[in-house]
């Protein structure tokens, strides 16, 4: 064969054969899954650990393995605080923190729904986080590189100690773990306590060390986080709701392809459907393993103790108005349907 024909069979081969690593290049990064590090900080067993596991097996059986959702469980690998600036650095894609941790942000909003004896019920929870208010605040996360995707129900809070707790009066001296929360910070100086920010985390070794004396925490949060080990007295004072709202860095999520965006979005809502069905059924279940465990005595206050609570903390919505906005404070009180007496 002659010298140039030599030559072009050459260029021939080595073009097919760049042609060949590039399209098994193209194909391998075709089939490499979209990895979501999910990251939350209570027990998998939580209403909100089972949703998320819940998401993780639908997003991956419905988009066939292009997406694979890591989940981290139990605060493995950031705390309350780090999480949102974990999420923001990009260093996880998506999070589950309760609503008034969303505050530091500068979106002071959400400390509405901190707010005691603001909600009734689930359904006066939903008018707010399935309506304008809800739309309104996920907004707001935006310019804060956040994009908010759903509302996830957990329970209400009660009050946990060491000494029995009947009237506002019993909580007067106790030092009580709460989020960071201006509201919750706001509602213990009006029962007299001292508020102790701590993360979820730490709650259970604190309270075993005596750092602090009680809880504000729903049954499923006391049950599983063992702050029953360690505590004597649960008061169903029901005085503040705990929900969540599943986020997910933006610049992440606006540059998925459009078609895994849509699949990871019917996965949530089914996964938003899910959760808010187990939350009170998971709390109710929670609430009677604290009683058969024997170690904390449950009390359910009567309607008047219960009213004297509600009056005693009715003056932080006053003191927080400013702050999370009259005209936003107004509308939830239209949507909840919520007058300011006991």
């Amino acid at each position: 064969m002659p010298r140039k024909h030599i030559l072009w069979a050459s260029l021939v081969t080595v073009l097919l054969l760049v042609a060949g690593g590039w399209a098994w290049l193209s194909a391998h990064a075709e089939r490499s899954p979209i990895v979501i590090k999910f990251s939350h900080v209570v027990a998998p067993d939580t209403p909100k650990g089972r949703a998320v596991e819940y998401f993780k097996q639908l997003a991956e059986q419905r988009s066939h393995g292009r997406v694979r959702v890591l989940v981290y469980p139990n605060s493995q690998l950031y705390k309350d605080k780090e999480e949102l600036e974990a999420l923001q650095l990009g260093s996880v894609q998506m999070l589950a923190p309760s609503l008034a941790k969303l505050s530091p942000l500068g979106v002071k909003e959400f400390e509405a729904f901190a707010l005691p004896y603001l909600f009734d019920d689930y359904d006066a929870v939903h008018r707010v986080t399935q309506g304008r208010v809800g739309k309104l605040l996920f907004s707001r996360l935006e310019a804060k590189g956040i994009k908010g995707l759903a509302y996830w129900d957990n329970g209400f809070k009660h009050f946990s100690a060491n000494r029995p707790i009947h009237v506002p009066a019993d909580l007067q001296g106790l030092r009580i773990r709460i989020q960071s929360s201006r509201v919750a910070a706001e509602e213990m100086y009006a029962l007299g306590a001292v508020p102790q920010v701590l993360a979820f985390a730490d709650v259970y070794p604190a309270l075993q060390a005596g750092v602090i004396d009680g809880t504000e925490l729903d049954p499923s949060n006391f049950y599983t986080g063992q702050a029953y080990r360690v505590q004597k007295n649960l008061t169903l004072t029901g005085h503040e709701y705990l929900g969540y709202a599943v986020i997910v860095n933006k610049a992440f999520w606006d540059d998925l392809p459009s078609d895994v965006r849509s699949i990871l979005e019917g996965a949530l809502r089914d996964a938003t459907v899910y959760e808010n069905h187990i939350a009170r059924q998971q709390n109710d279940a929670a609430l009677a393993a604290v009683r058969a465990a024997g170690t904390t005595t449950v009390y359910q206050p009567t309607p008047a103790e219960r009213a004297a609570f509600k009056q005693a903390l009715l003056p932080v919505h006053a003191r927080m108005a400013d702050r999370i906005g009259r005209d936003l404070l107004q509308q939830i009180y239209q949507d909840t349907g919520f007058r300011a007496t006991p």
